[in-house]
């Protein structure tokens, strides 16, 4: 068995492997005696088939994978033997018979191999570190969502325990309203532009602005007639871009109780004896560890920018396509969860290309740095991330069952922590400049959480 290597560019090699036929024909005999001894024929009891139909009946495909394993077990050995590390699947195929000795056949496999990382002077790299805090008020705003949460209506005017919702019977906004309506286009109603008993609440922005200004006002039993201009890309392709005439009558109005902030209401939360200071520490706990998650992850993209930026390194195709085929099926499954039919949906790979370009670099460029540093997540490491992880459920013992009766549970936490001692590794010799974030900001609520 011969064996040539050659460099094609930087990351792209070939090798040719050339087999005797003799040692093939030798092992498909070997193979073809072992396949007799349960080969079925009519007229023939099991393992009495003679050798001849046995070859005949089972001959080529014998023959093929006596080759496959014989090449493949042949190219493992040279990437061995040559120090190569193969990124990705070899694209094998035979050659042609010119230069190939008589009673032999050749293969060509044609593969990519792990590129060289060289990273940079990690000294001169600087890094924006995101800190924030949670303060009195995201704890209000935060009870304030939860009293919303559990928000109850009632009819406006007529007297109850908690009021009647003040003198104002106009329609604003908070209130639930139950309408009907009607709209027509050039004098002609259109599919989905009537409804009875319709409810929505004002100010939740569920319907359009021109709509909901028009509720706005009405009192019970009172109608209005208003133009509604659909927008362009309204999701209703018969209606967008189109100006329609609305009548809407308000039947039922409703005024927002909030519970108030009691012992009743810390009970809700959990607090079984009903202790607001206590409510609101856990309160605090919860979002200083959602805070904590978020600051991570950015200060986490900060660092692997840095990183990008300061290394240099060719990446294997062949890793980028096995990264996009990945990110496709993620893809195609969590649409399929939430409920679409991706049967016939494309999914063109460009689409994810850039993203799986990166993937596969900060993957290259982090198992170097870990290699390099010994950073490695420690089992104590990983034993802290569960505990830290279960702290957040109602059962804590459960989580950590969950995360140390799988190793491969175990290993997403070990890859998260790996990711992070990398963090604080950049992070200890880089140039840091840190950047306080607002809550609303960190959140991605723009301040409308209140």
């Amino acid at each position: 068995m011969a064996i040539a290597v050659e460099t094609l560019n930087k990351l792209e090699r070939r090798l040719t492997i050339t087999i005797a036929m003799a040692e093939v024909q030798t092992e498909v005999e070997k193979r073809l005696k072992v396949r007799a001894r349960t080969a079925k024929a009519p007229g023939f009891r099991p393992g009495k088939v003679p050798m001849k139909m046995v070859a005949a009946q089972y001959g080529f495909q014998v023959e093929n994978e006596v080759l496959n394993d014989k090449v493949g077990r042949a190219f493992n050995e040279a990437a061995n033997e040559n120090n190569l590390r193969v990124a990705g699947f070899p694209n094998i195929e035979p050659t042609g018979s010119e230069g190939v000795p008589e009673g032999s056949i050749a293969f060509q496999a044609t593969f990519e191999v792990y590129p060289e990382v060289k990273i940079g002077d990690l000294s001169g790299v600087e890094v924006e570190k995101t800190k924030a805090e949670v303060s009195d008020t995201e704890i209000d705003k935060t009870i304030n969502i939860l009293r919303k949460q559990r928000v109850h209506y009632h009819v406006k005017g007529e007297h109850g325990e908690h009021g009647d919702g003040g003198s104002e019977l106009a329609a604003q906004n908070e209130n639930r309203v139950t309408v009907d309506f009607v709209g027509t286009i050039d004098g002609v109603e259109f599919p989905g532009g009537k409804a009875d008993d319709y409810v929505f609440v004002l100010g939740e922005g569920r319907m359009l602005p021109e709509f909901e200004a028009a509720t706005v006002g009405l009192k019970v039993g009172e109608a209005k007639t208003f133009e509604l201009a659909f927008p362009a890309e309204y999701h209703g392709k018969d209606v967008a871009g189109k100006t329609a005439e609305f009548t809407i009558t308000l039947k039922k109005l409703e005024w927002a109780h909030l519970p108030e902030v009691d012992t009743e209401f810390a009970k809700s939360l959990g607090m079984e004896d009903g202790d607001l200071e206590k409510m609101r520490a856990d309160i605090k706990l919860n979002l200083e560890r959602e805070v904590g998650a978020r600051v991570k992850a950015k200060n986490k993209d900060s660092v692997m920018d840095a990183l990008i930026k300061v290394s240099e390194l060719d990446v294997p195709k062949a890793l980028i396509d096995q990264d996009v085929q990945r990110l496709v099926e993620m893809t195609r499954q969590d649409m399929t969860q939430r409920g679409m039919d991706t049967k016939n949906m494309p999914f063109p790979p460009e689409l994810f290309t850039a993203q799986a370009e990166r993937r596969v670099r900060l993957g290259l460029i982090l198992a170097d740095v870990v290699k390099e540093n010994q950073l490695q997540a420690s089992a104590e490491q990983v034993k802290a991330q569960v505990e830290d992880f279960a702290q957040s459920y109602e059962d804590p013992a459960e989580v950590l069952k969950y995360y140390f009766s799988d190793r491969s549970r175990l290993a997403e936490v070990e890859a998260l922590v790996l990711e992070e001692n990398v963090v604080n590794y950049v992070l200890s010799k880089s140039k840091v400049t840190e950047k306080s974030v607002p809550f609303d900001e960190l959140m991605g609520n723009n301040g409308q959480q209140a």
